[in-house]
């Protein structure tokens, strides 16, 4: 970890909005559609969730809706998120270090957006969640939660997604590991761009320090009752 560990302070977010109210949300944006889920079958799941689950994040797995299709969802002062031109195969990356339920939707439980970790490497900070019994969130994870709770991203209190990385043909990964941060609207993002939501990626053994790492406690899926 970091000779000096971080001061930022935790985050204090409200609670996350109750299970069938994301379940609204998503089909408003067509997510649904994208996934080819029904939209019943996707507000079943949110209501029969809701009744075991409070606080939790309803995701749809990125086989499904891949990070490319869900990123351009995301709003900020009413500009659309965006990737990285440098990051074409953004849908390329897979889980790293995590399992996910054979299912195409889940919960994600326990967020934290990791501010303590800011000024931290993704190769100190997977070592330090596993430790703490944490789960690192995919990119996918991550939009699905800025796009249920906007205020998770706040300039200066961004976070990386290093559940998500690339592998190479060699049996290694790529360098590169996703986050989630706001545009400056400089260089390729384009002066339209500011304060846009923007997907991008930072190198693995880099600290940056407005980049937490978003983590979570659990995952998983529920089967719905029998009718």
């Amino acid at each position: 970890m970091p000779d000096t560990p971080s001061t930022a302070l935790p985050a204090q977010l409200p609670p996350l909005p109750p299970l069938t109210a994301q379940a609204e949300h998503l089909a408003e944006l067509g997510v649904h559609e994208l996934a080819g889920i029904p939209a019943d079958e996707l507000r079943a799941f949110a209501e029969h969730a809701g009744t075991l689950h409070a606080d939790a994040l309803l995701a749809v797995h990125p086989d499904r809706v891949p990070a490319s299709a869900l990123a351009p969802l995301l709003r900020r002062e009413g500009k659309p998120g965006f990737v990285v031109t440098d990051m074409p195969d953004v849908d390329d990356f897979v889980p790293y270090t995590v399992e996910l339920p054979d299912a195409p939707l889940y919960l994600v439980t326990g967020l934290d957006r990791g501010d303590h970790m800011s000024n931290w490497s993704p190769d100190e900070a997977l070592p330090a969640l596993a430790e703490a019994d944490r789960t690192p969130l995919l990119l996918t994870e991550g939009i699905h939660w800025v796009l249920q709770q906007p205020a998770a991203l706040e300039r200066n209190r961004c976070f990386m997604t290093i559940g998500s990385r690339l592998p190479k043909p060699n049996g290694t990964y790529d360098a590169r590991t996703p986050a989630i941060w706001i545009s400056n609207g400089t260089g390729r993002d384009g002066s339209e761009r500011r304060n846009a939501p923007k997907v991008g990626w930072c190198w693995w053994n880099n600290r940056h320090t407005w980049l937490g790492f978003a983590s979570a406690t659990g995952r998983s899926h529920l089967g719905l009752p029998p009718k």
